[in-house]
C-alpha cells in the first residue's frame, strides 16, 4: 500500500518541441520524479512545492513518472523540511535522507511500471519509524480542512487552527515543515487548481461560491496572481510567453 506516504502517481511526457506550451501549475504538493530522457538517460528527482504557474515551451520526448507525497511526508522521506525545496528540483541522491538516497539508487534502474509496486512493498517497512506521527496527522488535517472539497468550502485558517487546538503560528510552522508552504498559500493554490479543473463544466460565479472566495472579482484575482493571466485568458489560451523548462517536472 502507498498510503499514507504516496498520495498520487501520474505519467507525464512531451514529445512536440516547438509546439503548444505547456503548463506548470501552481502545486503545493512536493513529488519525486523519475525522468527518462530520449537517450534513455534517467534522473531521480525530488521536485518542491511550486507557487506560482510557470509556461514552458515543448521538450522532445521526455517521459516522466511523477509521485505525489503525502503531507508531512517530505521530512522523514527526504531528510528535509518541504519549505527548503520550494520552487526547486533536487537530484534525490543529494539530499540528506538514509531513504532518499536508496529510492534514488532503486528506482534510477527500474522500469516507469515496476515503480509502484517496489514502492507498496518497500515504503510500509521503510517511514513509521522516522516519522512523528502526531505532527503528520496535524498536517494532513490541517490541508483537508483547507481544501476544496465537493459540496464544501475550505475552512478559515484560524479556524482549522481553533479545530486542531493549535495556534496559527504553530499551523504556519507546520505547514513549513510538511507541505512547505504558509496555510492560506496552500489554500489560494488549492482554489486556482480547482478553477483551472472545473472551468469548462460552471460559471465563474459558481466557481468563485464552490471554492470559497468572496466574490468573482475575489477569484479573479487570486487566480491572476498565481497563473499570471485572468481565468478567462488561461481558458481561452491567451497566456504568458513561454520559457525554456529547466529541470522542474510535472504539473
Amino acid at each position: 500500500m502507498l498510503r499514507p506516504w504516496i498520495t498520487g502517481v501520474r505519467n507525464v511526457s512531451s514529445a512536440d518541441p516547438g509546439g503548444a506550451a505547456f503548463v506548470h501549475l501552481p502545486d503545493a504538493v512536493t513529488k519525486v520524479v523519475l525522468r527518462v530522457s530520449a537517450d534513455g538517460h534517467r534522473d531521480v528527482l525530488a521536485v518542491g512545492p511550486r507557487v506560482r504557474a510557470s509556461y514552458h515551451e515543448g521538450k522532445a520526448h521526455l517521459s516522466c513518472l511523477e509521485l505525489r507525497l503525502a503531507p508531512g511526508t517530505a521530512l522523514p522521506l527526504l531528510g528535509v523540511p518541504a519549505a527548503e525545496l520550494v520552487g526547486r528540483a533536487v537530484p534525490l541522491d543529494r539530499l540528506p535522507g538514509g531513504t532518499a538516497r536508496r529510492l534514488a539508487r532503486k528506482l534510477r534502474h527500474l522500469e516507469p511500471g515496476e515503480v509502484v509496486p517496489y514502492l507498496a512493498e518497500a515504503l510500509p517497512g521503510t517511514l513509521p519509524a522516522a516519522a512523528d506521527h502526531g505532527r503528520t496527522a496535524l498536517v494532513r488535517a490541517g490541508a483537508d480542512a483547507l481544501s476544496v472539497r465537493a459540496g464544501r468550502a475550505p475552512a478559515q485558517v484560524r479556524d482549522v487552527a481553533r479545530e486542531l487546538a493549535v495556534s496559527e503560528r504553530q499551523l504556519r510552522n507546520l505547514f513549513a515543515e510538511g507541505v512547505g508552504v504558509s496555510p492560506k498559500h496552500y489554500a489560494r493554490i488549492d482554489r486556482v487548481r480547482t478553477v483551472v479543473t472545473r472551468a469548462a463544466t460552471a460559471s465563474w460565479s459558481e466557481l468563485a461560491v464552490a471554492t470559497g472566495y468572496y466574490d468573482q472579482s475575489h477569484m479573479t484575482s487570486d487566480f491572476r496572481s498565481l497563473m499570471g493571466v485572468p481565468p478567462r485568458s488561461y481558458v481561452t489560451g491567451r497566456l504568458p510567453s513561454t520559457t525554456p523548462c529547466r529541470a522542474a517536472a510535472g504539473g
